[in-house]
């Protein structure tokens, strides 16, 4: 089953056990992924739909967690708990998260299959690592790591 379908099946479900936050978050979902449907109308893109739908969920749960820290900031703790529930439900559709060792692998893989020798192969490498990672990958961390190992490298060769 797709996670198009996963979804829909599951709004359908909470409609049915009148979970409001949760037939609103994925209201939400469904018509972000509605805009990138009508957006690559006009765009070619050959990528599975799956990981594009991953790449959604990803962003939208980075968006609440900003949100998060800029309601805590600002004292409305319940507003923060309102996103960290909608990123719970969000993520209930995503791969498991790999883990921070995970990630370094994955980042060295990355860049020995992009043959990256410095710091300006960041992009290409980082490309990679969303096209095989998706939805699975926290891309801040990765993002670091890249930086890391490639400042690293840079380094040793000179």
């Amino acid at each position: 089953m797709s996670l198009r379908e996963q979804l829909q099946n599951a709004l359908k479900e909470a409609m049915r056990d009148k979970n409001r936050r949760k037939v609103a978050t994925l209201r939400l979902v469904l018509a972000a992924i509605k805009d990138r449907d009508i957006a690559r109308r006009t765009e070619a893109d050959e990528r599975d739909d799956d990981v594009i739908i991953r790449e959604i969920l990803a962003r939208m749960i980075k968006q609440r967690q900003d949100s998060i820290a800029a309601y805590e900031e600002g004292g409305r703790l319940e507003l923060a708990e309102q996103e960290r529930n909608e990123i719970d439900i969000i993520r209930s559709f995503l791969p498991r998260q790999l883990s921070d060792e995970e990630i370094r692998k994955a980042v060295e893989t990355a860049i020995g299959e992009v043959e990256a020798k410095s710091l300006k192969d960041i992009g290409r490498v980082m490309a990679w690592l969303k096209e095989h990672h998706a939805g699975r990958m926290d891309f801040s961390k990765a993002s670091r790591v890249v930086k890391e190992l490639l400042g690293a490298k840079a380094a040793a060769s000179r």
